[in-house]
């Protein structure tokens, strides 16, 4: 499972006890602190549960046995022919036996046509009509009339009680450590997201075509916070004892929600990726986190995270921190809102940034700097090609 992990908990039994299992075929899957496990029969036979579903096991504990001796069984012959069932019989109509009678009391024709149709209680029906008639306004009154006063049904309070997944415990105890041993804080801006959106619209079949992949906002984001990160290396850094570790490359953690809870798989060397190859790679670890498939690995690690809150709805957050790194930038929800350009007030798809820090590490100087930075590179995605102007690069100033 890894050398940090000490127990697991059994989330799920794929064989049931006493099922014959082939070598290999999956008997159950294992779910640590960091990523759920499929086990793998090491031998073939019948399979015995020593463990049950939701029980945490240390590393080393008995999960089951398996039988060798047990001969493996004969294939499964071909299902026997469907004996025709007899037939049942079938009432003539679905009118209610009591509405037999609707021909016998005293009401028009169109009434009686209602009464038949709409299975309409007689002994509730009082005919305004001569002698005691019913007409068709008597019908369609109690047909439209709310319905007696029922006593109220006591609301009900059901309380259900579940054990917290592994996964889920792991995060609980990292949030709250996060809060409590960092001097966290957040500082916002705003990116005007029209030439992203311009680029997206203008290349992305062509882009779908090449590449396989679609075009989408992580990849801009990845690839500027890179260019910030080398920029602004103490944003790339976290507290090691009382050491300050800096690193030369960007490891970028993306937030994930899974079925599980939220886990954070990391794109390695993220600064020497090109467009297409990151987005082919948040889209193969957003497919392994949703299908639970993600190794330690794959999540070991990371210097800085991104946390795209938008695709919820989120106009605006304070993200928290993913211990030991020292930042983290949450996206939010492109909205069209009017601002001030050149002098005049225009529509457009803005979208809220957040960067929250551990004060301890980075200057609020820096952090403010590092997020106008990530605005810039954002707003002008030509300085995404090499982290500077082209014209200002091709004069050599």
């Amino acid at each position: 499972m890894g050398e940090s992990i000490s127990e697991v908990t059994l989330a799920k039994w794929v064989k049931k006890e006493g099922d014959y299992v082939k070598r290999d075929e999956v008997i159950c899957e294992l779910e640590s602190e960091k990523a759920t496990f499929e086990l793998n029969a090491e031998v073939a036979g019948i399979l015995h549960l020593s463990a049950a579903e939701g029980d945490i096991l240390q590393i080393g504990a008995l999960v089951g046995t398996i039988d060798e001796s047990a001969a493996a069984p004969a294939e499964e012959t071909a299902p026997a022919a469907k004996q025709p069932t007899a037939a049942v019989p079938q009432p003539q109509n679905d009118v209610p036996a009591k509405q037999d009678t609707a021909s016998d009391i005293k009401a028009t024709p169109v009434a009686q046509a209602i009464i038949t149709d709409k299975h309409v209680d007689t002994a509730a029906l009082k005919g305004s009509g001569t002698g005691g008639k019913i007409l068709k306004n008597d019908v369609i009154n109690i047909l439209s009339a709310p319905a007696q006063d029922q006593p109220a049904k006591p609301a009900e309070r059901n309380e259900n009680r579940e054990k917290m997944s592994n996964l889920r415990r792991t995060v609980s105890r990292r949030l709250v450590e996060a809060k409590n041993s960092t001097a966290m804080l957040t500082t916002f801006n705003e990116v005007d997201m029209s030439s992203i959106m311009n680029i997206r619209k203008q290349f992305k079949d062509t882009f779908k075509q090449q590449f396989g992949i679609n075009l989408g906002f992580m990849s801009f984001f990845a690839r500027a916070c890179s260019i910030a990160l080398l920029d602004y290396p103490a944003v790339n850094a976290y507290i090691d004892g009382d050491s300050i570790l800096f690193h030369n490359y960007c490891d970028i953690s993306i937030a994930v929600s899974a079925p599980k809870g939220l886990v954070v798989p990391v794109i390695r060397n993220a600064e020497t990726m090109s467009m297409a190859q990151l987005e082919q790679a948040v889209a193969t670890l957003a497919g392994k986190a949703r299908d639970n498939k993600l190794t330690p690995d794959e999540m070991a690690g990371g210097t800085f995270t991104i946390t795209n809150g938008g695709v919820f709805g989120s106009l605006l957050s304070t993200p928290i921190l993913n211990i030991p790194q020292s930042a983290i930038l949450g996206m939010h929800k492109i909205q069209e809102r009017p601002i001030a350009v050149d002098g005049k007030v225009e529509i457009r798809p803005m979208m809220y940034v957040a960067l929250s820090y551990d004060h301890r590490i980075i200057d609020g100087r820096e952090s403010v700097s590092f997020l106008v930075r990530v605005k810039e590179l954002l707003e002008n995605p030509a300085l995404l090609l090499t982290g500077k102007d082209p014209v200002k690069t091709l004069l050599g100033i």
